[in-house]
């Protein structure tokens, strides 16, 4: 089954200057300060939370922001094929909001037969680089938005509490730009608790004037893209490809997703939001 959906959102909005600084559970920030813009004041937090090397770019993100400067990244070539969906404009920052998932080995031995399974169809999958299940769209926030942004986020989310959902059906979806392919494992249960995450978040969006989540979300985890809209072709193994899933080894497979921090990635920065116990 075929879900279109939009990878990104150009709207531009006047940046929200509220802050909020009461909530009870504080949020972890990991951040590398670029050279590139001035330094902001860090938000509070209970603990000081030490500074860590650079996060790597998700290839997306890469593809999404390349450097001016460097006439390379202009090269879709050097991306494995993928465009960028925003314009680049020194200031924006390529942000979304999620919930991570860590793979096991059981998983990413699935992943390469499912991997193979499509190549003997014609269809050359890559494997995703990190594996998580969306709560936003991925937007444009300003550098000077990213304290107040993440603020809301944190006060939004102070009474969500943790829970386990899990995937096993497999589906086809594919960019608004109709320039990449996915194949996703669609959750089974959790809904409930994931219409609330993105209710919080999707507050946030509002206050910002930014995109904010679908309306009737198929909530799932990316597991591997190709270029162009191959809708077609992917629907023609899928199967093959879904029984790959239900006849693995130990019975069918169950992708389980403990859904207890979300994250927000904006630029090269990611912050944490644990979720109450």
């Amino acid at each position: 089954m075929l879900v279109g959906y939009s990878s990104s959102s150009e709207e531009e909005s006047e940046a929200a200057t509220a802050q909020n600084t009461s909530c009870s559970r504080q949020f972890r920030e990991e951040d590398d300060g670029e050279g590139d813009y001035p330094a902001r004041k860090k938000a509070k937090t209970e603990e000081q939370v030490p500074k860590t090397s650079r996060l790597p770019l998700p290839g997306c993100l890469l593809a999404m922001f390349p450097e001016d400067a460097d006439p390379q990244a202009e090269d879709s070539t050097l991306h494995g094929g993928r465009l960028r969906t925003f314009k680049h404009e020194r200031g924006n920052w390529a942000t979304y909001v999620y919930l991570p998932y860590h793979p096991e080995e059981e998983f990413r031995d699935l992943l390469e037969e499912l991997l193979s399974v499509a190549k003997a169809h014609g269809v050359t999958l890559s494997a995703q680089e990190e594996f998580h299940l969306s709560l936003s769209q991925t937007v444009v926030l300003r550098h000077h938005w990213i304290q107040p942004f993440t603020q809301s986020l944190q006060a939004g989310l102070v009474h969500c509490k943790r829970f386990v959902c899990s995937a096993g059906r497999l589906r086809v979806y594919c960019n608004a730009e109709r320039t990449r392919t996915f194949v996703g494992m669609e959750a089974c249960t959790g809904h409930a608790h994931l219409l609330n995450l993105v209710q919080a978040v999707d507050r946030t969006m509002t206050e910002f004037r930014l995109a904010t989540f679908y309306k009737d979300p198929s909530f799932h985890v990316s597991l591997a893209w190709c270029v162009g809209d191959m809708t077609e072709q992917m629907e023609e193994c899928m199967k093959k490809l879904q029984s790959v899933v239900d006849e693995h080894e130990d019975g069918p497979f169950q992708l389980r997703l403990d859904c207890a921090e979300l994250r927000c990635r904006t630029g090269n920065k990611m912050f944490r939001f644990p979720l109450e116990q």
